[in-house]
C-alpha cells in the first residue's frame, strides 16, 4: 500500500486540499506586501519595510497563536484569527493608496497594518502538524509510520506553497493589479481557514482547558519542559530559514550580473520543487534509522553541497545546483520538525510547532539582510557565504542535539 494512501483514512479525504490552500495565504502576505508598497510608492525601500514588517509580525504573533490555541482550542483561535487577519489586510490595501506620506507619519499607518497582517496570519501548517501528532499517537511502528508520512507530506505542501504563493503574487500584480494578490489572500484566508477550523480532525486535540481534573493533575506531576532542549530546533530552523532568505535574496544578485535578476523568483523555486520530492521521501526511510542522525546526515550533505554555490558563475551551472541542494533541504526540514516533536511537552505541542515555523521566518529575514548588505558590498559570492554558514550551523546543531538526546537516554 501507499504510505500516504494512509493520510485520507487517518484524517478524511477533505483534509489534505483544505489544509493546503489554507495555508497558502501566509507565502502571499510578504511578498504581497512588498509588491503592493513598491507599486504605490515607487520605492523599493518601502516595499523592503513593508515586507519586513509582516516577517516580524508573523514570527512574534505565531507562537502566542499557538499557545493560545494549545489552552482555549484550535476552532475559536483559528476563526478569531481568520477574521482579524483579513481586517487588517483590508487596511493595508486601504491605507497604503491612502497614504500620501510613505517616509513621514503616513509610515506608521501602512507598517502597523504590515506588522498586524503578519502577527494575526493563521498558523495552519504547525497546527496541522499537531492534529497529525494526535491522530498517529501511539507506540506502534504503524503510528511512527504514519507520523513520518504525515509530517514528510506537511513539509512537502509548506515548500509548495513557498514556491506558489509568491508566483501567484508576481503574476496578479503585473497582469492585472497590485492589491489584487492581498485581497485574494483575505479571500482564501476568510473561506479555508474557517473550513480548516472547522473539520472534525480537531476533535483529536483536546486544549488544556478541557482537560479533565485527574489530568491535569498528572500534567503537573510531569516532568517539566526542558526549554533549552525545544531551543536547539527552534534554532535550527532559524539557521534554516537565514539558509532560505540568504539563497533567494543573493540570487538576485547573481541574476543582475546577467541582466537577468527577474530570474531569481525561477531560480528559487528549482530548490524548492527538488527539496519538497526530497521531503516526501523521508517516509520511505529506515526507521531503525534515529532522528538524530538523520539531522546529522542530511545536515551534512546540505552544508557539502551549499559550497557550489561559491563555484557556480552561469545561469544553467546555478539551476543544475540548486536542483541539487534542494535535495538535503526537505528532508533536513521533516526531521527537525520531528525532533520538534519529541522533545515538545504534549500540552503545549501547538506552541512548540509555532515556534518552530516562526524560528524560519525570523531567520529568512536575517538571511535577507545579512546578504543583501553583503552582496552589495563584496558580491554574490561573497552573499553566498551566509548560505554556506547557515548549513554549517545546522550541522553543528544536528550534533549538540544528538549528543543533548543521547546522553538523556543514557
Amino acid at each position: 500500500m501507499n504510505l500516504f494512501s494512509r493520510l485520507p483514512e487517518l484524517a478524511g479525504k477533505s483534509f489534505l486540499p483544505i489544509g493546503f490552500v489554507a495555508r497558502v495565504p501566509l507565502a502571499m502576505l510578504t511578498i504581497g506586501a512588498g509588491t503592493l508598497l513598491i507599486a504605490v510608492s515607487g520605492s523599493y525601500a518601502v516595499g523592503g519595510f513593508a515586507a519586513g514588517a509582516v516577517g516580524i509580525g508573523s514570527a512574534l504573533g505565531a507562537p502566542i497563536l499557538g499557545y493560545l490555541a494549545d489552552h482555549f482550542g484550535q476552532r475559536p483561535v483559528l476563526l478569531l484569527s481568520a477574521f482579524i487577519n483579513t481586517l487588517f489586510i483590508a487596511w493595508l490595501v486601504v491605507s497604503s493608496y491612502l497614504v500620501s506620506d510613505y517616509s513621514g507619519s503616513g509610515a506608521l499607518i501602512f507598517l502597523s497594518a504590515a506588522f498586524l497582517m503578519g502577527g494575526t496570519c493563521p498558523q495552519v501548517g504547525p497546527l496541522a502538524r499537531v492534529r497529525w501528532m494526535a491522530m498517529a499517537s501511539g507506540s506502534t511502528e504503524d503510528s511512527a509510520r504514519d507520523l513520518d508520512t504525515a509530517l514528510s507530506y506537511e513539509s512537502t505542501a509548506d515548500e509548495l506553497t513557498f514556491v506558489l504563493g509568491p508566483a501567484v503574487v508576481g503574476l496578479l500584480a503585473s497582469l492585472i493589479t497590485p492589491w489584487l494578490p492581498l485581497v485574494l489572500a483575505a479571500v482564501i484566508t476568510l473561506t479555508m481557514v474557517p473550513a480548516f477550523a472547522i473539520h472534525p480532525t480537531v476533535n483529536n486535540v483536546v486544549p488544556l482547558r478541557k482537560l479533565g481534573a485527574s489530568a491535569r493533575k498528572r500534567d503537573a506531576s510531569a516532568p517539566r519542559t526542558n526549554w533549552l532542549l525545544v531551543a536547539i530546533p527552534v534554532l535550527g530552523m532559524v539557521s534554516m530559514g537565514t539558509f532560505f532568505g540568504a539563497t533567494q535574496t543573493t540570487l538576485f544578485a547573481f541574476g543582475g550580473t546577467f541582466g537577468a535578476a527577474t530570474t531569481a523568483g525561477l531560480l528559487y523555486a528549482v530548490m524548492g520543487l527538488s527539496s519538497a520530492a526530497a521531503a516526501l521521501s523521508v517516509a520511505f526511510w529506515r526507521r531503525s534509522i534515529s532522528y538524530q542522525l538523520r539531522w546529522i546526515a542530511a545536515s551534512a550533505t546540505m552544508a557539502a553541497l551549499s559550497a557550489m554555490l561559491l563555484l557556480a558563475n552561469d545561469l544553467v551551472p546555478m539551476l543544475v545546483v540548486l536542483f541539487i541542494l534542494g535535495i538535503p533541504v526537505g528532508p533536513t526540514m521533516v526531521t527537525i520538525f520531528s525532533i520538534g516533536s519529541v522533545v515538545a511537552p504534549r500540552k503545549l505541542m501547538g506552541t512548540v510547532m509555532t515556534m518552530l515555523a516562526s524560528g524560519i521566518v525570523a531567520g529568512t529575514a536575517l538571511g535577507a539582510s545579512l546578504s543583501g548588505s553583503i552582496s552589495e558590498k563584496s558580491g554574490y559570492t561573497a552573499g553566498f557565504t551566509v548560505s554556506v554558514g547557515a548549513a554549517l550551523a545546522l550541522l553543528v546543531l544536528s550534533s549538540i542535539m544528538f549528543v543533548v538526546l543521547r546522553r538523556r537516554k543514557a
